[in-house]
This record gives structure tokens, C-alpha cells and sequence, in this order.
């Protein structure tokens, strides 16, 4: 070989130095992989990161007040809220004609809404104005003050110009203090009156029976997961069918169905009393309540709990517990030193499902739950379809997400995430 072949670039068969080659050969095949995986991205990106986006956004976003008004905004800059006294006639001549152009565009009764879920009445009371006002000439009919308290007497009322100033700014935190039952007002954050404390009584509740409810599936779980694990194939075939019938079967039925089987005059008292377990006129109320929840929740979400935990137990070797027992260890010794370390990762596995599962659920405690048993996810389902504050409804939802994820942390920091198998 001579000194130039020894001194040259290595080529490809095509005549190209080998290293520009490699280069794009390895381009290839990751643009490949990537369109390979796109349709997945593009799902991930929009189902689960825009709507979450969203969710974070409209949880602070509050532009309808100072879109929709502008003029009144600028001119309650120069009010004093606290001083007690109605805004001077600048700000009412600027309210007139902000609001002769929202009812043009049909945008008055969106600002009444909003301003609704503040101070409860300004929703009718934007409507019914409305109709007056429109009638109004801003040019002829000055000075306004007088024929705005006319039209209706809460725009002589000194809260409402507070409660337009206060929640006039573009972005708020007053979703977030009004999930946390408190609320913004021109003093600063203050709490609710106590009967409007019940955001935070439902957050502790959702946790404490999502706790309970995987507690619960994990104790039922356990024996089931280890039949199946150790029972003949045959005879454990047979019972992976049961495990998964449900998933047969719409998750309003069975819903449905604990409701029949839960009520006082359903097959669960019924049976009671024929047993002579329970006296006729003394029937248990175990629906519309905590305790229906969680019993509905633990028989639905129980199937989610099985499967980690005996694909899990399915790896564990049986010889371990075999050596355990020659060497002189009882059955008790073998389960608690030997089998049952190994079969954490599985527990793990299930319960972080279970949990996150059971703290999102809504249809099943609207259902069986009543009043007492219902969760943060019923409010949040009930602000975006029937209150219509999609605002505070966003910052529960991303309440809800943020415990999640430091439980999550939590979760990881002390038993390890690395720890967690499906198998």
C-alpha cells in the first residue's frame, strides 16, 4: 500500500470519505425513527401537553374585564377603593360608553358572568341594565351618574365598583385564592365567610378516601394476586377471567348497580334483614355517603391493582421460598422475609395507579356518593358544565396535578421509583 492510500481519507463504496458516509447513514435512521414516532408525539402533544397548557393558562388568565370595559378600567385607576365613597362622573360616562359597545357586540352578559363568581348578583344586574342602557345617547344624555343608579341601584353601590377594579387586571391569581377558599379583594387575599369554605374540606377528603381506597384494594388484591401467581395454569386462567370481566362491562353499569345493591331497600339490606342480621326498621345507610364511595371505588379500581401485582409475583422464583423452608423457616418466616420483599415493586406499581385513579374519579361519587361522598373532581365537572367558571375549574385541576406530582416525589424519594415494576 502506498504512502498516499496510507495518508488519504478512508472512502465508502460510493466514493465518499467514510465518516461523512456514517454521519448520514446515522441521520437517516434517526429522521426514520422520528417519523415512526410522530404520530404518537402528535398525539401526546394534543391530547395531554396543549390541554394541560391551556388548563394553566386559563387558570390565570382574566382579559374579559379590561377587554371588555377598557375605558371604566383606565378611569378607576384614579378611584380610591377603600376611601367609601362612588366613583366620580368620569368613570360612569366611560362606563356608558363601554357598555353602549359590549351590548353592540353581545359581550355585557359575559363580563356579568365573570364578575358573578365575585359578588353574586352582578350577573342580573348586567343583563337587566343592559336593556335600559342601550337606550342611553352618550353625547346627549351626560352627565350618567344619576341615570346608571336609576337603571338599576347597584351601580350606587360602592362593592361593585370594588369588585370591577379589584378583578379589572389581565392576569389574577383569584382563581388560586378561590380554590384555596380564600379570595382577592382590594385589601389583599382574605378568606372566604364560612359557608363558602368547602374547596379545601373536599381536597382533604379526596385524598384521605383516594388513601383509604387503595389501602383497600391493596389488602383485597394481595391474596388474589398471589392465587394467581402460584395456582396451576389451568385453574388460574380461569380466574384471570373473573379478574378482568369487569373490564367487559361500561363503568356506568357497574356504578348502577352498587347503587341498586347499596341502597336501604337494595339486595345488601335485604339480605341483611332475611339473615335476621339487621333489624327491619334499622337498615344500614351505606350509599350517599363516604362509605358507599369507597366501596364502589375499591370494586372497580381493584382490577388495577391485581394486574401489577401478580405480574410481579409471577417473576418471583419459587425455589426461594422452597430453600427457605429446607433450611428450617416456617410459612410464616418464608412470606414475610423471603416472599413478600419481592413483591413490593408490584405493590408499588399498583398502588401509585390506584391512587392517581381514584383522586380523578368523578362519575362513580357523583353516583353513590351523595353530598358527603363526592370528590374535588366532581367540582371541578361541575364548574366546566354547569357554573361555566372554567377559571376556577383550571386551578383546581392544576392544584389537583401539582398534589400529584409531590406526592409522586414523594413517593420516589422514599421508596424509589427505580423500585416500581409492572413485571
Amino acid at each position: 500500500m502506498t504512502d498516499a492510500t496510507q495518508s488519504g481519507p478512508m472512502l465508502a463504496a460510493d466514493g465518499t470519505p467514510l465518516k461523512k458516509s456514517l454521519a448520514r447513514s446515522l441521520r437517516r435512521r434517526k429522521l426514520r425513527a422520528l417519523a415512526l414516532i410522530s404520530p404518537l408525539l402528535l398525539f401526546v402533544l394534543l391530547s395531554f401537553v396543549i390541554p394541560i397548557v391551556s388548563m394553566l393558562f386559563r387558570s390565570v388568565e382574566n382579559g374579559i374585564v379590561s377587554q371588555t370595559i377598557p375605558l371604566t378600567v383606565v378611569e378607576l385607576q384614579n378611584w380610591d377603593a377603600e376611601g367609601g365613597e362612588l366613583p366620580n362622573e368620569a368613570v360612569y360616562a366611560a362606563f356608558t360608553k363601554d357598555m353602549l359597545a359590549a351590548i353592540e357586540a353581545k359581550q355585557h352578559t359575559r363580563l356579568g358572568s365573570r364578575l358573578n363568581y365575585e359578588k353574586t348578583g352582578m350577573s342580573s344586574m348586567f343583563r337587566r341594565s343592559g336593556r335600559q342602557i342601550k337606550k342611553l345617547d352618550p353625547e346627549a344624555d351626560a352627565p350618567f351618574k344619576d341615570k346608571l343608579i336609576e337603571i338599576h341601584d347597584g351601580w350606587g353601590d360602592v362593592d361593585t365598583w370594588r369588585t370591577i377594579k379589584t378583578h379589572a387586571v389581565p392576569i389574577t391569581n383569584g382563581y388560586f385564592l378561590n380554590a384555596v377558599d380564600m379570595r382577592r379583594t382590594p385589601e389583599g387575599a382574605q378568606a372566604q365567610p364560612d359557608d363558602k369554605k368547602i374547596l379545601i374540606k373536599l381536597f382533604g377528603r379526596t385524598l384521605m378516601m383516594s388513601l383509604i381506597i387503595t389501602g383497600s384494594c391493596v389488602l383485597l388484591a394481595y391474596p388474589i394476586s398471589y392465587l394467581l401467581a402460584n395456582l396451576p395454569m389451568r385453574i388460574s386462567n380461569l380466574l384471570m377471567i373473573l379478574v378482568l370481566l369487569p373490564f367487559w362491562t361500561s363503568l356506568l353499569v357497574r356504578t348502577s348497580a352498587w347503587k341498586v345493591m347499596l341502597q336501604q331497600q337494595g339486595v345488601i339490606n335485604e339480605t341483611l334483614v332475611w339473615l335476621g342480621l339487621v333489624a327491619d326498621d334499622a337498615r344500614l345507610v351505606i350509599i350517599n355517603n363516604q362509605f358507599g364511595t369507597i366501596i364502589a371505588m375499591t370494586h372497580i379500581l381493584l382490577p388495577f391493582m391485581i394486574l401489577p401485582m401478580y405480574s410481579v409475583m409471577q417473576t418471583i422464583p419459587p425455589t426461594y421460598t422452597r430453600a427457605a423452608k429446607s433450611m428450617g423457616a416456617t410459612n410464616w418466616t418464608t412470606f414475610w422475609r423471603i416472599y413478600f420483599p419481592q413483591s413490593i415493586p408490584g405493590i408499588g406499581a399498583g398502588s401509585i395507579l390506584v391512587f392517581i385513579l381514584a383522586i380523578g374519579y368523578y362519575i362513580t361519587p357523583e353516583i353513590v356518593g351523595g353530598t358527603k361522598g363526592v370528590f374535588i373532581s366532581n367540582r371541578i365537572a361541575y364548574h366546566i358544565s354547569s357554573s361555566l367558571n372554567w377559571g376556577l375549574a383550571a386551578a383546581l385541576g392544576t392544584i389537583l396535578l401539582v398534589v400529584v406530582l409531590v406526592l409522586y416525589w414523594a413517593y420516589d424519594k422514599i421508596v424509589g421509583i427505580d423500585n416500581v415494576k409492572l413485571g
